[in-house]
């Protein structure tokens, strides 16, 4: 068993995704899109493990070796900071990582002059960084989800979160004031796993970049 290859995939948009793209590179993966409640999924024929778990929990599955490779979104990696190699930028999931603030704020708002704010987010260690960056105090309140509900009932006037189409935002009077960063997936590779399995890891890689 120990020469199979294990995948921690989350689930969701990038898990349709990510099989899409391996069944492309001629891994078939497509048992996990399955009403199935297994965690784990094995294709012996092609020595291949997947793990299903939380987009959070990708890193750490794959900086302590129990999978080989990973796919999460470049966000997690930045909250989480974990000793993992980066390899590829799937080109999928495309998002930004935004400060916002309500709109009728943003009228007489100037982020030059901030000095001491307080924002409400899921990513407190990327917000603090950010901002340590620029020299401006930050309270950061972290909250798990429903991130634009703050600025509304004043628990915060602004917040750091992702966008896509921006709908959400403008549905709740919050307008973008700075990007962050952009946010696509990557793929991870545990650093033992890329000397042990050293020919089957650089295959993968190789067919991907083939591909992207």
């Amino acid at each position: 068993m120990n020469d199979f290859i294990t995948i921690a995939i989350p689930k969701g948009r990038i898990l349709e995704e990510s099989v899409e793209l391996f069944g492309r590179i001629g891994i078939d993966c497509r048992e996990l899109l399955s009403d199935s409640r297994k965690l784990i999924f094995e294709n012996p024929e092609q020595r291949m493990r997947y793990m299903i778990v939380r987009a959070t929990d990708v890193p750490t599955y794959v900086e302590y070796g129990s999978a080989d490779l990973g796919i999460v979104g470049r966000d997690t990696l930045m909250e989480q900071d974990k000793d993992v190699y980066e390899p590829l930028d799937l080109k999928f999931g495309y998002c930004r990582m935004m400060v916002a603030e309500p709109a009728n704020l943003a009228k007489t708002d100037d982020p030059s002059s901030w000095s001491h704010i307080r924002i409400a987010t899921k990513y407190p260690h990327v917000t603090e960084k950010y901002f340590a960056s620029k020299g401006i105090q930050v309270e950061i309140i972290k909250l798990y989800g429903s991130i634009e509900l703050a600025p509304l009932v004043g628990l915060s006037e602004r917040i750091v979160d992702l966008v896509s189409t921006g709908e959400t935002m403008r549905q709740n009077g919050l307008v973008e004031v700075e990007t962050i960063a952009e946010i696509t997936t990557r793929l991870i590779v545990n650093r033992a796993s890329l000397k042990t399995k050293h020919q089957q890891i650089s295959r993968i890689i190789k067919d991907l970049e083939k591909i992207l």
